[in-house]
């Protein structure tokens, strides 16, 4: 998103995950827009959560669920498990901690925005909020196998960062990462519309324990970037496509047999790592990954008259002679080339009128759209999937500070 750039003073994602930084986004509309306290306990209110998805902490101590959750018995005998509005309402007023994650999966807001962010980052991300009431204190110094951005929606909160003690660490890693180095890279006050980034790897820690009275919202966009690791358990899979790999290691035979076999397979393996570099690997992670949820279009609901693309990743169009074909969720749909001027607008990534797409291209854009959305590509734009992206395009300029 050309916020998040403008705020951290980046020339694009090629930053992401490279050394720490800081800014403030100067439009102050949009972190209200993204999330308030009110709307977040709202969506918390109207969802039935659990652990680990929705946590709550005090004096740095996670709670039990039972102090925060309850069952709710439909008229039918159903048990639902809920948050418990009154015990979170009085939590919050002697000081707590509420963590939910992926609020993208429940918030149209936070969606948009982080389709934005992974077309952005071709990367995928999720977006977790951390709700701070009164003196209360948050997680301990820890560091997270992601990158991350971190803006401060409304309050304020303290925040100490240190640099890595383990170069490009790993949830799954050879070697544990258990001592912060005692160097403090930046120890300081997160304010609304402030932002950070914080690398995979740097140590960090955030508190209310020093401000009293009060609260702090902030929302966490996590950016899980691939690794070389990554790219050799995706060879393992295409190794499958081959017999030679297919057969069973030789343990019973001649040491003969068993050093032939060695020395076959790992002039194979050789062959396949030249064959699929790590540019195929992260090319086929964005036209395979599946479309995600959006409500399916019925004509029995009305026509369809405005679309948006739904794709996790920016479709791969790619123009030649008479053809122009699509790639993404999955699919490979070929069209005529006359259409890529309207499927270039349908699959822009914001709202499109399809009767506009229509009279600014001379294409009949409906029957494209129809086929855009059967095939997931596409999502017919709602009352509540457009309120997502209303207000968060802007052309304000952001002040930068490192």
């Amino acid at each position: 998103m050309r916020e998040i750039e403008q705020a951290l003073s980046w020339p694009g994602p090629s930053m992401l995950g490279k050394e720490f930084a800081r800014g403030s986004i100067s439009d102050t509309r949009l972190p209200t827009r993204l999330l308030t306290p009110h709307k977040l306990l709202d969506v918390i209110m109207r969802r039935s959560l659990s652990v680990p998805q929705f946590r709550c902490f005090r004096a740095g101590e996670e709670l039990h669920p039972s102090r925060f959750l309850s069952d709710l018995v439909s008229r039918r005998g159903q048990s639902i498990r809920v948050p418990d509005m009154r015990r979170l309402g009085r939590l919050l007023d002697d000081g707590c901690t509420l963590v939910l994650d992926e609020v993208n999966f429940f918030d149209p807001t936070m969606e948009v925005a982080c389709r934005a962010l992974q077309w952005w980052s071709r990367e995928l991300v999720q977006v977790n909020t951390y709700l701070t009431t009164q003196d209360a204190a948050g997680f301990s110094l820890h560091w997270d196998d992601h990158d991350v951005v971190i803006v401060q929606l409304a309050g304020e909160k303290s925040w100490e960062v240190r640099g890595a003690s383990r170069i490009a660490p790993m949830y799954r890693d050879a070697e544990p990462n258990n001592e912060p180095p005692e160097d403090v890279l930046w120890a300081g006050t997160m304010r609304p519309g402030d932002v950070m980034h914080i690398p995979r790897g740097y140590w960090h820690q955030a508190t209310r324990t020093d401000r009293g009275d009060g609260f702090s919202l902030h929302a966490t966009f996590g950016f899980v970037k691939r690794a070389g690791a990554n790219w050799i358990a995706w060879l393992a899979d295409r190794a499958r496509e081959h017999e030679l790999f297919r057969h069973d290691l030789e343990r019973w035979t001649t040491s003969a047999s068993i050093e032939v076999q060695q020395e076959t397979l790992t002039q194979a393996a050789t062959e396949l790592i030249k064959a699929h570099p790590p540019a195929e690997f992260l090319s086929a992670r964005e036209e395979q990954r599946p479309a995600p949820r959006h409500i399916p279009h019925l004509p029995i609901f009305g026509n369809l008259t405005d679309v948006v693309c739904v794709t996790e990743f920016p479709p791969h169009v790619h123009e030649a002679d008479d053809v122009v074909t699509v790639q993404a969720a999955g699919k490979k749909i070929t069209f005529a080339a006359k259409a890529a001027p309207a499927l270039r607008m349908l699959l822009s990534g914001t709202p499109a009128h399809v009767a506009d797409v229509a009279e600014q291209t001379d294409i009949d854009a409906a029957q494209l759209a129809d086929v855009l959305v059967k095939e997931e590509l596409c999502a017919q734009l709602t009352p509540e999937l457009s309120s997502g992206y209303t207000g968060l395009v802007t052309s304000e300029t952001s002040s930068k500070e490192h």
